[in-house]
């Protein structure tokens, strides 16, 4: 290899992300309204030295004001043409206050019913769904 194309090489970068399908006692689920996504799960990128279930946990709390405790790894969401990978857990509230933040305008706990016909931005939805369903896991699922 000449010297050129080593100078030339950058590592790809990718985003990692993690986000929660949190389930109450009342089988309702967690969601935050977002100012550009609408109604989704909580989540967001994963930081430097930070594993993935601590980001969703920090995530979640940061985005909802409610703790939680993971229960499961349910799958992959990775989007191949712009490197990002979004990792999705199953948890359960264990504490905290619903909390509004400029990340989420409103936030709350639906039925499961509500809260698909709530979600509609791009595969949302399906992420929620592929969650909800035990033998779909793990999934990993590339577009």
């Amino acid at each position: 290899m000449d010297q050129n194309a080593i100078n030339t090489f950058t590592p790809p970068k990718h985003i990692v992300s993690a986000a929660t399908i949190v389930i109450n006692e009342n089988n309702e689920i967690l969601l935050i309204k977002g100012p550009r996504r609408g109604w989704e799960m909580p989540g967001g990128q994963v930081e430097e030295g930070e594993s993935l279930k601590d980001a969703a946990i920090r995530e979640t709390k940061e985005e909802s004001g409610i703790d939680v405790e993971i229960i499961k790894f349910c799958g992959i969401f990775q989007n191949v043409e712009r490197s990002i990978c979004n990792t999705l857990f199953l948890a359960k509230p264990i504490g905290g206050e619903l909390t509004t933040t400029p990340e989420s305008l409103e936030v709350g706990f639906f039925s499961i019913e509500q809260a698909l016909e709530m979600v509609t931005f791009k595969n949302f939805r399906n992420r929620i769904e592929l969650c909800l369903n035990d033998d779909a896991q793990p999934f990993l699922i590339e577009f």
